[in-house]
């Protein structure tokens, strides 16, 4: 069974940082792209990063530059380092598994349950 688990969450000021971490089981994870997605209250969902099995990654504009994705396939887990945060960054951020290697934008499969990331001063 394909579990994923997102942990790293948490309530900051605008500017810091934060590392989300995904633990995934159930699959062989360095076969498959990986995605960072999110959903801001009251919002759709939104592609925020992926990573596909071969290490190249893809960043949408509101990500680019600012966070970064890695994936540490002997220890199946999944990451996301969020830099210079802004309080539209708010939201619950979810990692989200591809049925494909490899990705161009984000996958929205498989989900974990999400972390929560808040940004307020």
């Amino acid at each position: 069974v394909v579990q994923l688990v997102e942990s790293g969450g948490g309530s900051v000021q605008p500017g810091e940082s934060l590392t989300l971490s995904c633990a995934a089981s159930g699959f062989t994870f360095s076969m498959y792209a990986m995605s960072w997605v999110r959903q801001a209250p009251g919002k759709e969902l939104e592609c925020v990063s992926s990573i596909n099995n071969d290490g190249s990654t893809y960043y949408a504009d509101s990500a680019r530059g600012r966070f970064t994705i890695s994936r540490d396939n002997a220890k199946n887990t999944l990451s996301l380092h969020l830099n210079s945060l802004k309080t539209e960054d708010t939201a619950m951020y979810y990692c989200a598994k591809s049925v494909w290697p490899k990705v161009t934008t984000c996958t929205t499969g498989q989900r974990g349950q999400g972390t929560l990331v808040t940004i307020s001063s």
